[in-house]
């Protein structure tokens, strides 16, 4: 078993969710990850809550299997000790507020001429130059600037998502930008610089609605539990009070759904919803078919029988449904990881080549490192940074 990123050294100038999800991940394959962090407070996401036994749950998930070090880059000491680890780092991942970088002079250009392997990762909201590249940038703003927000929910209502696709999203994105960075390094000897703008990723997850609003000329109209490409597709309450969900998402599953399941052969002949853009535009016709044949049965009867015809289906479930799901335990999805106050719960990273196995840092308390992190790096003498010829 083997760890890929072993040997790899990150930086994180870090906050929130993207960057520190990005940077978690590779340390999960087995980076080594250096946090830094505000003295006194560090990252925002530490004060969330106290959920995972005094922890935040936020800062437990993001955080586990990096090192800790409490630096005021304002203090000309440890400024110029954040050099001696850029000096020796391969790959620097930032979403401080705007402006930030530039303030401590660390804006992107001077990094990338001084450090030409680095792997410089900018994450902002709305990336340099045009009118709101001076904003902030939270999850929720992101969302709502990029339309997300309104084809989610219901009509008149638009919701975000619970999950934050913005900062995941970003996040990924900037994982694989990463990898891709690393591999070309090892051709060229140059590092890169990647600006990420939330704002773009968002864009580009919305990619189908752009294309309906483009060519089409209309707004894509959220519909709650289903999604308004196909249908029928949605959640449907059973007999046992239980949703079951049902989905197809082709002609041909359709007439599964209406010949197989509903035992209803008339509706697969019907012309009217022979095709999906007929059945979306009649989509509340067949959610009360749909709806009717689920009220009469049991979540158990109606996922066998869809089962049986090939239709995709599952159970609406709850955070608690997911923590408890046989389908993680029987797959041995969990792991326990180390925090200040002990051994706690934590999926295995999903994406895992066969012969790698994750390392299994811990959550570290702010600034826990910051002293050996001083002694490592008193020298600049750790590393050639200039290009191989």
């Amino acid at each position: 078993m083997s760890r890929p990123l072993e040997g790899v050294t990150v930086l994180g100038l870090e906050q929130a969710i993207a960057a520190p999800l990005c940077t978690r991940h590779l340390a999960d394959l087995g980076a080594r990850v250096i946090k830094i962090e505000q003295p006194g407070f560090g990252d925002s996401t530490r004060h969330y809550d106290r959920t995972v036994r005094g922890l935040a749950a936020h800062f437990v998930w993001l955080n586990h299997g990096k090192e800790s070090a409490a630096l005021d880059l304002n203090a000309p000491a440890d400024h110029d000790l954040l050099h001696n680890l850029l000096g020796s780092a391969d790959v620097i991942v930032s979403n401080l507020a705007p402006g930030a970088l530039d303030r401590l002079g660390l804006g992107v250009d001077e990094l990338a001429q001084r450090y030409p392997r680095l792997i410089i990762v900018d994450i902002s909201g709305y990336g340099r130059g045009g009118p709101l590249d001076h904003k902030r940038a939270y999850d929720l703003l992101i969302q709502a600037e990029a339309g997300s927000c309104t084809i989610t929910g219901l009509p008149g209502h638009p919701s975000k998502p619970g999950i934050p696709i913005a900062d995941i999203g970003t996040a990924l994105y900037a994982y694989s930008a990463v990898l891709a960075a690393l591999y070309e390094r090892e051709q060229t000897g140059r590092g890169a610089v990647i600006p990420i703008a939330m704002l773009d990723v968002v864009a580009e997850m919305m990619g189908f609605a752009l294309n309906q609003v483009i060519h089409g000329g209309v707004e894509p109209e959220p519909v709650g539990m289903g999604s308004p490409m196909v249908a029928p597709y949605g959640a449907y309450p059973t007999i046992d009070d239980r949703t079951a969900v049902l989905g197809t998402t082709s002609d041909r599953e359709w007439r599964r759904l209406a010949a197989d399941l509903l035992q209803r052969p008339d509706l697969a002949d019907d012309p009217r919803y022979a095709r999906n853009e007929d059945r979306v535009r009649l989509r509340g016709e067949l959610d009360e078919i749909v709806s009717a044949w689920c009220a009469q049965r049991s979540l158990a009867e109606i996922q066998q029988a869809a089962d049986a015809a090939g239709i995709g289906n599952a159970r609406l479930n709850g955070v608690r449904g997911l923590a408890d799901h046989p389908q993680l335990a029987a797959r041995g999805r969990w792991r326990d990881i180390d925090t200040p106050v002990g051994p706690v719960p934590a999926l295995v990273p999903p994406a895992l080549a066969q012969e790698w196995t994750a390392a299994s840092g811990s959550v570290p308390e702010l600034g826990a490192d910051t002293e050996a992190i001083r002694t490592e790096f008193a020298s600049t003498a750790h590393r050639d940074i200039g290009v191989r010829s």
